[in-house]
């Protein structure tokens, strides 16, 4: 399977139409107002699905099998709170809290019909008659109930192409998320015939790309781990292609403090570590003996910094060494400003010559402590087809990613 940013694009808009006409009719069925949130087209592992699902909620769904144009598996999952809210509405009656006979018929009417809306946009777009089948209530706590069965969800080490959309209700607890699973041989014809003549990028490359990605997150975890003293795990990560122009909507509306590079070569982009306040205020009280009072000030910064430009070094070397090429950072740029207006720099710089970026997304977390580290990788579009063209994807297991920067010296000083 080949992928083309311009048939990506196609998908991506096909995607935010198709979540624009399922908020449209939940509207029409209950009466509340709603909003499209954060549309993606991920490529996700089956481990960070589940990870995404298994957060000990009780959970209600509606999942559907697609044939005919397009084949694979839609599944929408409320919150039960919110399940029990669509019930409130649409039957005057409150929720019995065991989903049975009227209720789940209630959520399954809603799902179906916001589903039918979602594929009724990717039909018109594509030209060609997607079936639905009948809709299955699913209820439980964990991923299992919702995607263990189906042939379309990745296995644990499996990349898988899916598409995620969130949807808000304004007002009230009304909200969903939708993941569309297509099955890999139906998303690659249609990505065939969306790409027509362009080269496009081999999906087993992408791949592989993804696999250093994850290994340059292990990198930076294990350096913040060997200069803080602060014991970290990569926890969540995903590659997302998604419009710029919603990249600012991934961060929190919060003041978020981070070092920001970029950096040139094969390929070339940008690189952000992002941490909330107080996980920026534990790197300094780890890493300066003497903490100021005010943990952002110099000494602080120049802390913060010095990670910074450890971490980078971490996540970049293992590109460089397996693409065969040189990757230069800058110097780091010390941040501190409400998340979205963080990496609106970024945005705007990329948004000159594209309209759409591939996110490597990273979380890590501290096994103990209140502390976590977001990493954003965005590189240069053009840059980054090139690269994937010529990434050898047997070297990505064996290549060495470790750092060269001296950690133990950084950390003596």
């Amino acid at each position: 399977m080949k992928l083309d940013v311009n048939a990506l694009g196609t998908f991506y808009r096909m995607a935010r139409e198709g979540s624009g006409l399922a908020a449209g009719r939940l509207t029409s069925m209950t009466g509340v107002g709603t909003r499209v949130g954060v549309t993606k087209l991920n490529f996700m592992r089956g481990s960070e699905i589940r990870s995404e699902i298994d957060d000990g909620r009780d959970k209600v769904g509606i999942r559907v099998e697609l044939t005919a144009g397009l084949e694979g598996h839609s599944v929408i999952i409320f919150d039960r709170e919110a399940a029990e809210e669509v019930v409130r509405t649409l039957i005057q009656d409150e929720a019995t809290g065991e989903f049975t006979g009227m209720d789940q018929s209630a959520v399954t009417e809603v799902g179906q019909i916001m589903t039918n809306g979602f594929i009724d946009g990717w039909a018109d777009v594509l030209g060609m008659v997607i079936d639905v089948s009948t809709p299955e209530f699913v209820e439980g706590q964990t991923a299992e109930p919702f995607f263990g069965d189906l042939d379309t969800a990745p296995s644990e080490d499996d990349l898988a192409l899916l598409f995620r959309s969130q949807i808000e209700a304004v007002d009230t607890e009304i909200g969903y998320k939708h993941y569309l699973l297509p099955d890999h041989d139906s998303i690659a014809e249609i990505l065939d015939r969306q790409r027509g003549d362009r080269e496009g990028i081999e999906y087993d490359k992408l791949v592989g790309f993804d696999k250093l990605a994850q290994q340059g997150a292990t990198e930076v975890a294990n350096a913040v781990t060997t200069l803080t003293g602060i014991e970290t795990t990569v926890e969540i990560r995903r590659l997302n292609f998604v419009s710029l122009e919603t990249i600012p909507e991934e961060l929190a509306d919060e003041p978020l403090v981070g070092v920001a590079f970029s950096f040139d070569g094969t390929p070339s982009g940008y690189l952000l570590f992002l941490f909330d306040e107080d996980s920026a205020r534990e790197v300094v009280e780890a890493t300066v003996p003497s903490p100021p009072d005010d943990e952002f000030g110099e000494m602080g910064t120049s802390a913060i910094k010095e990670l910074g430009n450890i971490m980078a070094s971490g996540f970049l070397d293992g590109w460089a060494n397996v693409l065969d090429t040189t990757i230069d950072h800058s110097t780091p740029e010390f941040v501190h400003d409400v998340g979205p207006a963080v990496i609106d720099p970024v945005v705007i710089d990329l948004g000159e010559n594209q309209d759409y970026a591939f996110v490597f997304d990273t979380q890590i977390e501290a096994d103990d402590r209140e502390f976590d580290c977001d990493i954003y990788a965005i590189p240069n579009e053009e840059d980054l087809e090139r690269a994937l063209n010529d990434l050898d994807v047997d070297r990505v297991e064996d290549a060495k990613t470790t750092a060269e920067f001296p950690v133990d010296e950084a950390k003596s000083q």
